[in-house]
């Protein structure tokens, strides 16, 4: 019930700041930057969410530090490590894919990397800020990004037809 409050926020930001501004640039901009967007939604519901209704408390637990060891869990067989790099991996394909149609330039390889890192690093930053129970570790910022650059790769195949669909 806590991240109803989160999505009932994310789509009326959606309509009141995007929608129109999405709507005036044309159809296929409007369908890429909404898929994006409801992408990203999933993505704060899966690490960060609920929110909003955390806010009042996020001072009050201790923030756990990143874990800075690469690979720990795997090396140590801890957990379930397979799975854990897995999604972190998957989590961030359509991120690398998505981007460069947002951005319709010639996005490179460092950009998408670069705006990878970045949205990987902001949920590490906040996961155990917002929720006392979640921790931030290297691992992720490492599988995120590897996740970005197959999405990116992923987009570099199917450029051709994006375009063709698209009329980029």
């Amino acid at each position: 019930m806590k991240v109803l409050v989160d999505f009932v926020v994310l789509i009326i930001i959606y309509f009141w700041k995007f929608y129109e501004k999405w709507k005036e640039k044309g159809r296929d901009v409007l369908l890429v930057n909404t898929i994006m967007y409801i992408y990203l939604s999933f993505v704060l519901y899966f690490t960060l969410m609920p929110i909003i209704t955390s806010l009042p408390f996020i001072f009050n637990h201790p923030y756990t530090p990143m874990n800075l060891v690469p690979f720990i869990d795997v090396l140590n067989s801890r957990g379930d490590f397979v799975r854990q790099v897995g999604l972190n991996v998957i989590m961030t394909i359509p991120f690398g894919f998505l981007l460069p149609l947002i951005k319709k330039e010639n996005t490179k390889l460092l950009k998408v990397v670069f705006y990878t890192l970045l949205l990987s690093l902001s949920i590490e930053i906040l996961q155990p800020l917002i929720n006392g129970v979640r921790s931030a570790d290297i691992t992720d910022l490492i599988t995120n990004v590897i996740g970005g650059i197959i999405g990116y790769v992923m987009y570099l195949i199917f450029k051709p037809l994006t375009t063709k669909i698209l009329n980029y």
